[in-house]
């Protein structure tokens, strides 16, 4: 369900909004992890993973591969369940990381949260919710979704890793964001709540429509 992505990112964004003391504290942590140890060079490195120019093309390789798997099983098959419509998850897929800035950019204008100081501030103010951490978690997310959705049967040791993988890259996305000094932590916290919301629509759309070839009817 996506309720509980939906109040923590309301949540986050009370305390954005209103100068909350939780919003101290992550200016706080910001800087602290904008000035560690940390190389800059990786984590400039895990910071582009979170570019559109990067991310969509994966997802899109993905998409691209589980149609043409999906087709080739609608062909030998056509009685399968879900063979029917093998097109939908890819192209869902696909269309999911569209509504990344049609949410995004006007919560960024709403806010209009000055970023870290390594960004400056005035005509740059603008930074939250995090665009590379929301298209980050959407693509990469519903690539290893997608992947979990093949005709072939998936073990839970293929979807532990695929999940696990997702998380450890999002998280790497995180921490080269806030590094740079390109984002403050709750940028890229409520970005990963407005992502969790969509993974959970395009999963939902999936079960709904695309399983049994043909539009489940409530009782």
């Amino acid at each position: 369900m996506p309720l509980v992505p939906a109040l923590l990112f309301a949540a986050i964004s009370w305390q954005v909004a209103g100068h909350g003391p939780l919003r101290t504290v992550d200016e706080r942590l910001g800087r602290a992890v904008a000035g560690s140890a940390v190389p800059a060079g990786p984590a400039e490195f895990l910071a582009d993973l979170g570019n559109a120019a990067v991310a969509l093309p994966v997802l899109l390789a993905v998409a691209g591969w589980a149609a043409w798997r999906g087709h080739r099983r609608r062909r030998r098959d056509p009685e399968a369940t879900g063979a029917a419509r093998w097109w939908l998850p890819p192209l869902a897929a696909a269309l999911t990381p569209a509504a990344v800035p049609a949410l995004v950019v006007p919560l960024k204008l709403w806010f209009a949260r000055p970023g870290p100081p390594q960004m400056g501030g005035g005509v740059h103010d603008g930074f939250y919710p995090s665009g590379h951490g929301a298209t980050a978690a959407v693509a990469y997310g519903v690539a290893a979704l997608l992947l979990m959705r093949t005709p072939e049967r998936v073990g839970r040791g293929a979807c532990a890793a695929l999940v696990a993988g997702a998380v450890l890259l999002n998280a790497g996305v995180g921490i080269g964001l806030v590094r740079r000094g390109y984002h403050w932590p709750l940028d890229v916290l409520g970005s990963w709540c407005l992502a969790g919301v969509l993974l959970w629509v395009w999963w939902a759309v999936c079960e709904r429509w695309a399983r049994d070839g043909t539009r489940r009817v409530e009782p």
